[in-house]
C-alpha cells in the first residue's frame, strides 16, 4: 500500500528538542514537495515547513530558527528537527507529499499524508 509512515513524536519538556521522521512506503516512487502540518487541541490544522526536491525549504513564522525540515531522497524520508519546543507546539503532526505511488497495479501522481504522530509539550 502506498502511504507515509510519521515516527518521533512523544512527551517533552519546554525548551527540549524532537526530530519527526517520515518514511515512504515501497509503493511509493518519487515525491516532488513535502511539508509537515500540525493541528494543535481544538484548532485547525496549519502548515509548519515546506520543502521541493531541491531542498528549497519554507516555514510558517511561528517556527523560525526553532525548527528545520530536510530530506533525504534516496530514502524518500522527510525530517522535521524541533527545538527549543514551546507548549503552543503541542499537536499531531502531520506530513504529506506529493508523490507518484502505485496501488493496485495503478499508478497515481498525487498527495498523500501520513497518519499523524502526537507531540506534547508539558512540564
Amino acid at each position: 500500500q502506498a502511504q507515509l509512515v510519521e515516527s518521533g513524536g512523544g512527551l517533552v519538556q519546554p525548551g527540549g528538542s524532537l526530530r519527526l521522521s517520515c518514511a515512504a512506503s515501497e509503493s511509493i516512487f518519487t515525491c516532488h514537495n513535502m511539508a509537515w502540518y500540525r493541528r494543535p487541541p481544538g484548532k485547525q490544522r496549519e502548515l509548519v515547513a515546506t520543502i521541493t526536491s531541491d531542498g528549497n525549504t519554507n516555514y510558517a513564522d511561528s517556527v523560525k530558527g526553532r525548527f528545520t525540515i530536510s530530506r533525504d531522497n534516496a530514502k524518500i524520508t522527510v525530517y522535521l528537527r524541533m527545538n527549543s519546543l514551546k507548549a503552543e507546539d503541542t499537536a499531531v503532526y502531520y506530513c504529506s507529499g506529493d508523490c507518484i505511488g502505485t496501488d493496485g497495479g495503478t499508478d497515481y501522481d498525487k498527495r498523500y499524508w501520513g497518519q499523524g504522530t502526537q507531540v506534547t509539550v508539558s512540564s
